[in-house]
């Protein structure tokens, strides 16, 4: 059983999702593993009404999947959708930025530099690919951002949760050319900015996109049939 803190009756309606959402990107709850709503409602103390809430949210999120007469589990994720996904992103990030260049100032460029930079840094060690990955997802979240387009920001939120439980549930040492690549692309990418030149912007960031959705499918795969062997 895992274990959840109890939340307080005045927070609950608020805080179930989150804490089920979160519990999902933290692997607390693995894709394909069943989920009891009684159970999870007397864990956090709270009635299966905001659960019952919450899962049905998750699921038009695509995270949970409610089977008729056999139960709620969370979603699993498979390489077809991990490539309809980056396919809907790449559209999503090449929109936003288009608006991005436009809306650009120089806080929000130096910004983007500091990003660039920290992405520069060697990656040899458990703790530095963390990081390396979270500047990598604040970069590709602040050219969505700096569209302005609350709309395409939520959606783009939804679409980067399942990518995220891909990437916790396939995890490889990243390989030097690999890491070569991307740093290549980011700096053409930073250069389009700084030139607020958003045709090559777009060019360069739509073909970095599909490059590292065909290595994400490929680490999906990959972890499928280490899982199976």
């Amino acid at each position: 059983m895992n274990t959840l803190p109890r939340l307080t009756r005045t927070r609950a309606s608020d805080s179930v999702l989150d804490m089920l959402r979160d519990g999902i990107l933290a692997s607390t709850f693995r894709p394909g593993q069943r989920l009891d709503v009684k159970a999870l409602a007397d864990q956090l103390g709270v009635s299966p009404t905001p659960v019952k809430d919450a899962i049905n949210r998750l699921a038009a999120e695509g995270l949970i999947e409610i089977r008729p007469r056999s139960g709620t589990f969370v979603a699993e994720i498979t390489p077809e959708m991990v490539g309809e996904i980056f396919e809907i992103r790449r559209a999503l990030e090449c929109l936003a930025a288009e608006a991005a260049v436009a809306r650009l100032t120089p806080e929000l460029l130096e910004a983007f530099t500091d990003l660039a930079r920290q992405l520069e840094r060697p990656v040899t060690s458990e703790a530095e690919r963390m990081r390396h990955e979270q500047a990598n997802v604040a970069l590709h979240m602040l050219i969505v951002e700096s569209s302005g387009n609350q709309r395409l920001m939520e959606i783009y939120r939804s679409l980067n949760a399942h990518l995220t439980i891909a990437r916790i549930h396939s995890r490889r040492r990243p390989e030097a050319h690999r890491l070569e690549q991307e740093l290549q692309e980011h700096r053409a990418m930073l250069d389009a900015l700084q030139q607020r030149d958003a045709p090559r912007l777009v060019q360069v960031l739509g073909d970095h996109i599909r490059r590292a959705g065909h290595d994400l499918v490929e680490d999906v795969l990959h972890a499928r049939e280490k899982e199976q062997a």
